[in-house]
Formats: C-alpha cells, sequence, structure tokens
C-alpha cells in the first residue's frame, strides 16, 4: 500500500506511514479518503505537539460521488464522442476533529473543526461544523481615534462598531475624516518625493466571548495604539512591479510616542528619509 503525500518536500515515509512536523501545532484525528492526485485513497491522519502521521488504509470509506448529468452534452456531440452525457464527481469524505491552538489573530486562541460526512471545496453543502473557542479568543470592544497631542477624540462601542448597517459605517467615517492628522513630505528609496498623512488610532480586545466573557475579569484587556498612513503614492522597494508597493497601512505605536516620533522611525526602518512637516 502507497503512502499518501501530505505536506510535499517535509514528509518522510515509512511503508505505508508518513510522518512531518507540524508548523500549526493542530490536534487532529481524522479518518477521510478521495478520489484525486492530491488526496488519493483512504487515509488515517493524527496531528498533536507539532507532528502529523498520516496511515495509508483500504478503502474502510470511499469517496463521495454524484451524478451529473449535463444536456448540452447531447446538443454538441460530447455524448456521442464519450457514449454517455454524465460523468461523476468526487469529493472527499472526512470523519473525526481537528482543533487549532492557535489561528493567528489578536492573542491567538483556537478554531474547532468537526467532519461528519462530504467536502465540497468551496460549496456550501459540505457537512462540517467550526467555530472559534469561546474560551480562548479575544472579543473586539472600542476603536478611538486621538488627536495631534494623543487626546482623545472619538471611541466606537463594540455595537457601534461591528459596521452593520450603513448608518454605523458612515458614522465611523465621519469621525475618521474628522480626526487632527499630521502630513509629512519624505524622500522613498528611489528618491521620488512623497507625503503621508497620519491619523493615530487605538483598538482594545477582551478576553472570552459568548458564554466566557467573564473571564475577561482574570485577563488583563489586549490595547493597540496604532499610527495609520496614507501615502500620497505607491511606495517601498516592490513598487512599480507585479507585486506591487503600497499606498498605505498601519503600524504599533511604542510608548510615549506622537504623529512624528513614529513615522521617523518607520522612515528610518524602510529606507526613507525624513524631510519635513508639511502642516
Amino acid at each position: 500500500m502507497k503512502p499518501i503525500r501530505w505536506s510535499g518536500e517535509d514528509d518522510h515515509y515509512f511503508g505505508p506511514l508518513t510522518y512531518c512536523r507540524d508548523k500549526f501545532n493542530n490536534m487532529a484525528i481524522v479518518l477521510g479518503s478521495g478520489d484525486g492526485e492530491e488526496y488519493a485513497g483512504c487515509r488515517l491522519r493524527a496531528s498533536g505537539f507539532g507532528h502529523t502521521f498520516v496511515l495509508a488504509l483500504p478503502a474502510v470509506i470511499r469517496p463521495w460521488r454524484k451524478k451529473i448529468v449535463v444536456p448540452e452534452w447531447s446538443v454538441n456531440g460530447t455524448a456521442d464522442r464519450l457514449g454517455r452525457d454524465w460523468y461523476w464527481q468526487h469529493e472527499e469524505r472526512e470523519y473525526g476533529f481537528s482543533y487549532g491552538c492557535d489561528t493567528g489573530g489578536i492573542g491567538g486562541g483556537g478554531f474547532l473543526q468537526v467532519f461528519y460526512g462530504y467536502e465540497i471545496n468551496g460549496g456550501p453543502t459540505h457537512q462540517r461544523w467550526s467555530c472559534f473557542t469561546p474560551w480562548n479568543n479575544w472579543r473586539h470592544v472600542r476603536h478611538s481615534f486621538y488627536g495631534l497631542d494623543g487626546n482623545h477624540f472619538w471611541t466606537a462601542s463594540d455595537e457601534s462598531n461591528r459596521l452593520m448597517g450603513s448608518e454605523d459605517w458612515q458614522v465611523r467615517r465621519d469621525a475618521e475624516d474628522a480626526c487632527p492628522s499630521r502630513t509629512f513630505s519624505f524622500t522613498d528609496f528611489d528618491g521620488e518625493q512623497l507625503t503621508a498623512k497620519t491619523r493615530i488610532e487605538e483598538r482594545e480586545w477582551h478576553f472570552g466571548t459568548g458564554w466566557f466573557k467573564w473571564l475577561a475579569w482574570f485577563r488583563k484587556p489586549l490595547i493597540r495604539r496604532s499610527l495609520d498612513i496614507d501615502f500620497s503614492g505607491e511606495t517601498g522597494k516592490k513598487k512599480g512591479s507585479w507585486k506591487g508597493g503600497t499606498t498605505g497601512h498601519s503600524i504599533d505605536m511604542l510608548p510615549g510616542e506622537l504623529h512624528e516620533a513614529a513615522f521617523r522611525r518607520y522612515c528610518d526602518e524602510h529606507d526613507m528619509k525624513f524631510s519635513g512637516d508639511c502642516n
């Protein structure tokens, strides 16, 4: 029985067993079967503590399949050539669970998936249930803007910052436009003269979601103050290429920094020459 390819060049094969290091550090036990080049055959996967093992199995379970009739084939001659006007659609079938200990979001957190049938890639009918685990994820509770001297200007609470309605969105956009900002000139790494408009923002997260919001009593909130930078043109070492540069993004601010100090530091770190204040 041939081993099953899992991660590619990091795979190690021992008879029907495949081993690789798991950089995502997930916990999983999944019995699955596929009928494609990438996940062909039946297998049992076990992951944990940074390791993944995939054991090739006999056809304990078979891939899901559905007969698809294509009426157009009878019109364009395909049915005459193939001798049929249908084909089999094959999809993976999986049973088990997977738990990611670090979702990569704010503060990490966990993500649980339960598999109980076929997996149609990109389809709404796959048999899988998933959720962010509420006991170790963070919830966003505040988005604030600050003025030129770091003084508070405007705050959106959790309810208004969900931006579910057009009115909430417009209120936030109006506050952002009205928030005091500074504009600096600088010379990019290639000599191009550009300007950058900066604004101070701050976001806050509390620990626990849903029924586990009470866990926030035992954890300090996460607060991130950032400098939002809007450039007058494309900048960065990849500008002009197919990858492109950037026209704006945010950077974390250090304690005690205001607009100029944070942007000067950004210039030093990105081979830019600070020219002065345009205000």
